[in-house]
């Protein structure tokens, strides 16, 4: 299992200070000091060899870490991520418990909202549970005999791991949901189904092409990203599943349209009756907006949130306009931020961000089957 715990009591307290100091300067621990609180913290830390952070410091940790993160275009709203202190939870089945309740929660019927919880951090000799879903919701990548892939090719890894620890698979189709597949020190791998009022879905129509709904696609609702570490002040907490809302070109241009993904450009170009004889008739860029167009409609038909990436674009700039006046720079991967639809046609396209790796922030680790 990833992750003991064992960082170096010194370079905990050096981190932990740089946050506490961050939490102090924001405005935050009225009537407190971060000298005060320093004193606390390496006090524990001397005893126990870590510290715990107050429900003010967690709650500020997780929204400056979304703040933070250079990979996502929707950072506007960071102040508003709703936080789910789950920090008592340590039991695989209690953490699915809190799992569905974070989906039923976040996806409000349609109106989702930005949702962290936080499950129990790695302690020295103790490491926090983890799960090992990329999101909470992922579609089944079943491989066949010949290569091919019924499901989500980017979930074969995964899948196999489920199958490995029981999992039976489910009805066999492309859009079978994953259980969750948690880890414990305790127990090891264990497995849990996720129950239908969980899994907030919206099958895909078209507003202009009725032969699209035969196509039977369908994608979620809520995206909650579920395998990174939140690490805030020197503690990760390796289980933290944190969702906003969809960008439709996540799910039309790469979810549907990649090519090692669900590979839907040269099926829609056939129904469109495009000329696929070559790359210059453009065809794949007409199905690609055509398939970003269904997945728009669709989910504004279903009442469900989702944004258009001109518009998020939009905001992003609002958003490191108001870090600049803050005096904070706001890291970006270019690559990430341009979307990947009409990325020229952006206004985040034609200019250079700061790429700093900044803390509390999630930090990306690789799935036990890697």
């Amino acid at each position: 299992m990833e992750g003991q715990g064992k960082g170096d009591p010194d370079v905990v307290a050096g981190q932990a200070r740089e946050f506490i100091d961050l939490f102090y300067d924001e405005g935050n621990g009225p009537g407190g000091s971060a000298a005060r609180r320093m004193a606390e913290i390496r006090a524990e830390l001397a005893s126990t060899g870590t510290y715990t952070h107050t429900a003010d410091e967690l709650t500020f940790g997780a929204r400056v870490a979304w703040r933070n993160s250079n990979r996502c275009i929707g950072r506007l709203y960071w102040r508003s991520l709703r936080v789910r202190d789950r920090r008592g939870t340590s039991d695989a089945a209690e953490i699915a418990a809190e799992s569905v309740k974070h989906l039923v929660e976040a996806g409000g019927g349609g109106r989702i909202r930005p949702t962290i919880t936080v499950f129990a951090p790695d302690r020295p000799g103790a490491p926090g549970p983890r799960i090992h879903n990329e999101q909470l919701i992922r579609y089944a990548g079943y491989r066949q005999p010949d290569g091919t892939v019924v499901g989500d090719p980017l979930n074969v890894r995964i899948t196999e791991l489920a199958q490995r620890h029981g999992w039976r698979g489910g009805a066999g189709t492309r859009f079978d949901v994953l259980p969750l597949v948690i880890e414990t020190a305790r127990d090891g791998i264990e497995l849990f189904d996720l129950p239908p009022e969980a899994v907030l879905e919206v099958e895909l129509t078209h507003p202009r092409y009725p032969w699209f709904a035969g196509l039977g696609l369908r994608w979620h609702a809520v995206p909650v990203i579920s395998a990174m570490d939140l690490e805030i002040g020197g503690i990760r907490y390796p289980a933290a599943p944190f969702n906003g809302w969809y960008m439709g070109t996540e799910i039309g241009a790469r979810n549907l349209g990649d090519t090692d993904r669900y590979n839907m450009l040269p099926v829609v170009a056939a129904k469109m009756a495009l000329d696929t004889s070559s790359d210059a008739t453009l065809w794949r860029d007409r199905a690609l907006v055509e398939l970003n167009v269904a997945v728009l409609h669709s989910f504004e038909r279903a009442g469900v949130k989702i944004t258009d990436h001109h518009t998020e674009s939009n905001r992003f700039l609002t958003h490191v306009e108001r870090e600049r006046e803050a005096g904070r720079i706001c890291p970006a991967d270019w690559t990430w931020i341009v979307p990947p639809l009409s990325g020229s046609a952006t206004l985040v396209f034609h200019r250079y961000y700061d790429d700093a790796d900044l803390r509390p922030n999630y930090l990306r680790r690789r799935c036990p089957a890697e």
